[in-house]
C-alpha cells in the first residue's frame, strides 16, 4: 500500500483543495491529511483562519478520498509526521517546489500545480470588501 501524506490550512474551502487532494490520493492507495492547527496558522499568516481547526478537520474528514487527518503543529516538523504515519510520498502545492526536498532520504516529494485563479487569501479579500 502506497500512503500519501500532505498538509494544509483548508480554510474557506474551496475547489481548488479539492482537487490537490483528490490529485494526491490518486498517487497512492491511502491519504493522509496534516491541517495546520490555528495557532500554526497564525504564526505563519499572522491571522487565525476563518473556521477554527475542529471544523476544519471536520471538512476534510468528510472527504471520501482522505483516509485519516491530524492536527499539524509545526512545519519543522514534516519529517516527524512523514515518520510517524509511514508515508511514502510527500505531496505539496507547487507554491513550496524545492522547499521540502530535504525529506526525499525518508519519502518521494511530489509538488502539484495549484488551481488557476484560485486562492483562499483572494476569497478572504473579496468577501471583506463587500
Amino acid at each position: 500500500m502506497r500512503r500519501i501524506i500532505t498538509f494544509g490550512t483548508f480554510d474557506v474551502f474551496h475547489v481548488g483543495h479539492v482537487n490537490i487532494l483528490e490529485r494526491a490520493y490518486s498517487l497512492g492507495d491511502y491519504l493522509i491529511v496534516g491541517v495546520s492547527s490555528d495557532n500554526l496558522n497564525f504564526n505563519k499568516k499572522k491571522r487565525y483562519p476563518v473556521y477554527n481547526q475542529s471544523d476544519r478537520v471536520k471538512i476534510i474528514s468528510s472527504l471520501r478520498f482522505v483516509n485519516e487527518v491530524f492536527i499539524e503543529e509545526s512545519l519543522e516538523q514534516k519529517l516527524d509526521y512523514i515518520r510517524t504515519y509511514n508515508a511514502d510520498v510527500l505531496v505539496m502545492g507547487d507554491d513550496w517546489t524545492g522547499k521540502f526536498d530535504w525529506v526525499k532520504t525518508d519519502c518521494d516529494v511530489v509538488y502539484l500545480p495549484r488551481t488557476p485563479s484560485i486562492s483562499t487569501t483572494e476569497i478572504i479579500e473579496i468577501v471583506r470588501s463587500i
